[in-house]
C-alpha cells in the first residue's frame, strides 16, 4: 500500500462516517418533546449566549465572511481538479473533489442542527398554548385587521414622533419587552437579542424583497438596508424570535408581535403595522378595501413608502425564484405549510387565549411531562 493511499483512507473514512450522520439526522423521527427538552430549551440557549453577544460586537456579518470562504474554497478545489484532469485525461480527481465537497456539505449540516436547525423539530406553539376557538372566520379576520388599522391611526403621531435614539439591540424597553415574551412561552433561559447588520447580501434582500434573515451558523442577525425606520422594531423582534428557537416563521412573527406590543408607541406601531400587512394580504379585494378605507392619512403614507421600498429595485423572476426555493427548504426543515406559515400568525392571534395585557397562557410543559 502506498503512503498516499493509507493517509488518505482515514480520511473516507471520517467522510462516509459524516455523510452517513448527516443522513440519518435529515430523516430520523426526532420526538419534538425530547428536542424540546434536550436542546431548545437546554443546550441552545447556552450556545447563542455565546455566539450571539460574539458576533454583536462585531460590526461586519459574519455571514459575508462564511460565503466568501466557501465560494473561494469551492472554486479553487473544483478548479484544481478540472486542471488535473485535463493534464492527466483522467477524471478520477474531479470525482475525488466532488466526493469530498459532498461531504463538507454534510458536515455543514450536521453543524447547521446543532447549532440552529434542530428548533425546526421542537414542540409548535399551537402544542405549547392553550387554545380555546375553532379555526377563525374571515369576519374575525377582518376584524383583528380593523383592530390593527385603529391602533394604527392612534399611534401615529406618537409613534413618529418619539423615534428611539439607540439601535434596536441597545433598546432597553425593546429588549424587556422580548424577554417578557420569553419568559410568558418557556422557562428556558432567555436569549440576547441580536444587533441589526448590513451584509454583501443587501442587494439580494433588495430584489427579493427579504427583510432579514438569522444566520444559522453565527446566531446573527442580518436585515434589508432600506428597511424604514417604522420597520425596524417588528423585523428586529421577528428575528429575536428565530434567535429564541422558534424556527417557524409564524412563531417568530407571533413572538415579534407581542414584543412589540408591550414595548414603546414607536414599537408597537411597527407591530400593529405588520398585522395589518399581514391580514391585508390574505384577504380578498372588498375585505381589502374595507381595512384600507379605515387607515388614516399618516399610516396610508407610511404604507406607500413600504411598496415604494419594495418596487424599486425588485426583480421580479429572482423574488419569485427565491421565494420558491425558501418554500421548499421550509418543506424540507418540516415545516408542512412552507412559505403559507407566515400567515399562520393570524389563526394562532385568534385562537390563543391571553390574559390582560396580550400575554399567552401557556399549557404545563410538554417537555417536563414526557419526560416523567
Amino acid at each position: 500500500m502506498s503512503k498516499s493511499v493509507a493517509f488518505w483512507r482515514p480520511l473516507y473514512t471520517v467522510e462516509v462516517v459524516v455523510a452517513a450522520v448527516a443522513a440519518t439526522l435529515a430523516v430520523a423521527p426526532l420526538p419534538a418533546a425530547r428536542v424540546e427538552a434536550w436542546y431548545s430549551t437546554s443546550l441552545y440557549p447556552y450556545i447563542e449566549r455565546v455566539l450571539t453577544p460574539a458576533s454583536n460586537y462585531l460590526p461586519f456579518a459574519l455571514l459575508d465572511l462564511l460565503l466568501i470562504a466557501t465560494v473561494v474554497a469551492v472554486a479553487v478545489a473544483v478548479g484544481r481538479a478540472v486542471r488535473d484532469a485535463r493534464r492527466t485525461r483522467k477524471v478520477r480527481g474531479v470525482v475525488l473533489t466532488l466526493a469530498h465537497l459532498t461531504a463538507a456539505a454534510a458536515a455543514l449540516y450536521v453543524l447547521f442542527l446543532l447549532l440552529w436547525g434542530f428548533n425546526y423539530r421542537r414542540v409548535r406553539m399551537p402544542e405549547r398554548l392553550v387554545l380555546e376557538r375553532a379555526a377563525p372566520t374571515s369576519s374575525q379576520v377582518i376584524e383583528l385587521g380593523l383592530t390593527a388599522v385603529s391602533q394604527m391611526n392612534s399611534l401615529y403621531s406618537a409613534a413618529h414622533a418619539q423615534q428611539p435614539a439607540v439601535p434596536e439591540w441597545q433598546d432597553t424597553e425593546l429588549r424587556t419587552a422580548f424577554a417578557d415574551v420569553q419568559h410568558a412561552l418557556s422557562d428556558a433561559r432567555q436569549v440576547e437579542p441580536g444587533r441589526l447588520k448590513h451584509s454583501l447580501l443587501g442587494p439580494y434582500f433588495r430584489w427579493t424583497g427579504v427583510d432579514g434573515m438569522v444566520n444559522p451558523f453565527g446566531l446573527e442577525v442580518i436585515a434589508n438596508p432600506d428597511l424604514l425606520p417604522f420597520e425596524r422594531p417588528f423585523v428586529a423582534a421577528h428575528e429575536w424570535g428565530h434567535l429564541a428557537g422558534y424556527a417557524n416563521e409564524a412563531e417568530a412573527n407571533f413572538i415579534g408581535w407581542l414584543t412589540c406590543v408591550r414595548a414603546l408607541p414607536p414599537h408597537q406601531y411597527s407591530g400593529w403595522m405588520f398585522l395589518y400587512w399581514q391580514i391585508n394580504g390574505e384577504v380578498n379585494a372588498q375585505e381589502r378595501g374595507r381595512l384600507n378605507a379605515a387607515l388614516a392619512e399618516g399610516p396610508r403614507r407610511d404604507i406607500t413608502a413600504i411598496v415604494a421600498r419594495l418596487r424599486r429595485g425588485e426583480i421580479p423572476a429572482l423574488q419569485q425564484a427565491s421565494w420558491r426555493v425558501y418554500d421548499k427548504y421550509l418543506k424540507a426543515n418540516r415545516v408542512e405549510s412552507g412559505l403559507r406559515s407566515y400567515g399562520e400568525v393570524v389563526t394562532l392571534l385568534l385562537r390563543a387565549r391571553f390574559e390582560p395585557g396580550w400575554v399567552p397562557v401557556r399549557r404545563p410543559s410538554p417537555a417536563s411531562a414526557s419526560m416523567r
